[in-house]
């Protein structure tokens, strides 16, 4: 396989990698990037190495090129890393180690893939599986005694030989699934906190209401002083990033504008509550202005709780499905019907493999999405770092989330062959049979819901999210009703997409369909609206912009010209659905991976397919 660079990989400064701050939904002025070079060694045993193979790149993972390392961690093999951490010992007091008392150090891991140990100082201080999901440690006890601080992160990655999340990674790549990857993917970071601080923020907005219920989570009942400001559109300049650390009376420092633009709307304070952590607070709001994609309104607010400040933001917006003039059901954004034009975002890079080179290379694809006319992207089994998401809040992008796949080996002459041709003929297939289904593993089914809950309560403040796409194309999928009830239970704020392709249940607030290689043909329903939910997947191969010889979609175009007559061909189809009742689309994909060559733009991101070239 030939390696690809994109032009932030080529451009990538190693002193200071992806530095924003990564979690906007929740931020503090405390911030230390941990991302660089640190040690690594890969060993067959369990083991700390006496010696370390090299320096990686964090937080690219070992089988990326831009973590330096160029090497598929195995099933059978350990991953090590190690680095020294920036630790003052003066904001520790000496009863730090005391849980009430001093300064707390919290250290935030994005995401490792997919099981790890976490040493401090050569003490175990924690252990986390879950290869997509973040995690955090109070490692403030583990160091009073140290001078210079040691962490030591030990990773094991069984791939696709488990039944854990995987998503599109394989251990022997090829066709629609790509090059599996592990270990450190997403920020590693740190903060200094007091030991009463925040915990987590839960915001939800009642557009109808004109109101906003604030929960904030600590470890007490303590009081609370929560400011909200006037609604501000935080559109950005061109693929801008600003500095990181958490705003105070400015407009948000990384929000991508201009601050004088936004400086009236981010100083003026429209609401101030005061109330209890812990305890639900609902607040009327005096200005209303409703979320839209040509218009994202966020509503930026800060929360004061004892020495303790952090800030965040929600938005006024529903995403319902409601019945026309003719009784169709009809996807609907703030109670008007809305046709989702979306595209398939793999999440992948050249370079970086799951891990976007740069900030502005997140914002990108989503910007060049909106250029082309496309509202909506549908996260294709994976969940990106929040500021991905954060992006598509202030830029008006719709977000269709999956949950990500995993158990056993998959039977692909049974959940891709045999179900493309049930499917056509509108055969419904139960998802009972769980040897089928490769979910015969107890504990895998319950990791996978486990999962799904904390990827709903990770991501459920963003308001870009209009679905929750739960099972894709029968990959792991069981007891599809059950798990759309536990879902609906933890937000019943969006809409669900209960099996996205085949083996529909009936279930949800979607039909969804996938559309490759035969004539589109559906029936409306009473209750569900219809969605298109994968189509297209035209390959046109680019020369010196491809990274395997061996390609593979849904027919091959020989040109561009070609390209876009059957693009535009396939458009002009699902437009002539809409008024019998399609609701959404979404075509298949925003780039190539590796030997899928089907994307809008190439693998690199260097050249868009469907328009002409100088």
């Amino acid at each position: 396989m030939k390696q690809l660079y994109t032009r932030w990989g080529k451009e990538l400064d190693c002193e200071h990698v992806l530095q924003e701050y990564p979690r906007p939904l929740l931020q503090r002025d405390s911030y230390i990037n941990l991302n660089g070079y640190w040690d690594y060694a890969i060993t067959k045993e369990f083991c700390r190495p006496q010696r370390y193979d090299g320096r990686i790149l964090v937080p690219f993972s070992p089988e990326s090129a831009l973590s330096g390392v160029n090497r598929q961690l195995q099933p059978d093999e350990y991953l090590w890393y190690r680095t020294k951490l920036p630790v003052d010992r003066h904001k520790l007091t000496p009863d730090s180690h005391k849980p009430a008392a001093g300064c707390r150090l919290l250290l935030h891991f994005g995401a490792v893939d997919q099981a790890c140990r976490v040493y401090v100082n050569g003490k175990e201080a924690a252990r986390h599986t879950g290869g997509y999901l973040p995690f955090s440690v109070d490692i403030t006890s583990y160091g009073v005694v140290s001078a210079e601080w040691e962490l030591v992160l030990a990773v094991r990655d069984l791939s696709d030989t488990s039944c854990h999340a995987r998503g599109k990674q394989k251990l022997k790549r090829g066709g629609m699934f790509y090059t599996a990857q592990s270990g450190i993917w997403q920020t590693v970071w740190m903060e200094y906190v007091p030991a009463d601080h925040v915990q987590e923020i839960t915001a939800e907005p009642d557009l109808d209401k004109g109101t906003v219920q604030l929960l904030i989570r600590s470890a007490s009942d303590l009081p609370v002083k929560i400011q909200i400001r006037e609604p501000a559109l935080y559109q950005n300049t061109e693929y801008a990033t600003g500095s990181v650390g958490a705003e105070t009376s400015e407009a948000p420092q990384d929000s991508g504008i201009k601050p004088a633009a936004a400086a009236a709307a981010a100083n003026k304070i429209i609401s101030e509550q005061t109330g209890l952590s812990n305890h639900p607070l609902t607040i009327r709001l005096p200005v209303i202005r409703p979320w839209t994609c040509d218009e994202p309104y966020l509503y930026y607010f800060t929360v004061t709780m004892g020495a303790d400040q952090v800030t965040s933001y929600f938005a006024l917006r529903s995403f319902t499905v409601k019945p026309d003039q003719t009784g169709i059901p009809r996807i609907c954004l703030n109670g008007q019907p809305q046709f989702q034009n979306g595209v398939l975002d793999q999440g992948y890079w050249p370079d970086g493999l799951y891990t976007a080179p740069s900030d502005e290379a997140l914002q990108f694809d989503i910007v060049e999405m909106k250029k082309m006319g496309f509202n909506t992207l549908r996260k294709h089994i994976k969940i990106e770092p929040q500021r991905w998401y954060y992006h598509c809040d202030r830029l008006g992008m719709i977000v269709w989330q999956d949950m990500v796949n995993g158990g056993s080996h998959y039977k692909h002459w049974f959940v891709t062959y045999a179900a493309t041709l049930l499917n056509l003929s509108q055969c419904k297939i139960p998802d009972t049979c769980l040897h089928l289904l490769s979910r015969t593993h107890k504990r895998g089914r319950h990791e996978f819901v486990r999962e799904m809950k904390e990827t709903i309560r990770l991501l459920k403040g963003h308001p870009s999210i209009a679905v929750w796409v739960i099972f894709n194309e029968g990959w792991g999928q069981f007891h599809a009703r059950a798990v759309t009830r536990i879902a609906r239970s933890c937000d019943n704020s969006r809409l669900i997409d209960q099996a996205s392709g085949w083996f529909d249940q009936s279930g949800g607030d979607l039909q969804s369909i996938h559309h490759y290689f035969f004539r589109m043909k559906f029936a409306p329903e009473a209750r569900r609206a219809t969605v298109l939910s994968e189509f297209g997947g035209y390959s046109l191969q680019i020369p010196g912009h491809s990274a395997c010889t061996k390609l593979y979609g849904y027919g091959t175009c020989k040109d561009a010209a070609g390209l876009k007559e059957a693009f535009e061909e396939r458009l002009r189809k699902v437009k002539d659905q809409i008024p019998e009742g399609m609701c959404a689309s979404i075509y298949t994909q925003l780039s190539d991976v590796e030997e899928e060559v089907n994307g809008i733009f190439t693998y690199d991101r260097e050249i868009n397919k469907l328009r002409p070239q100088p």
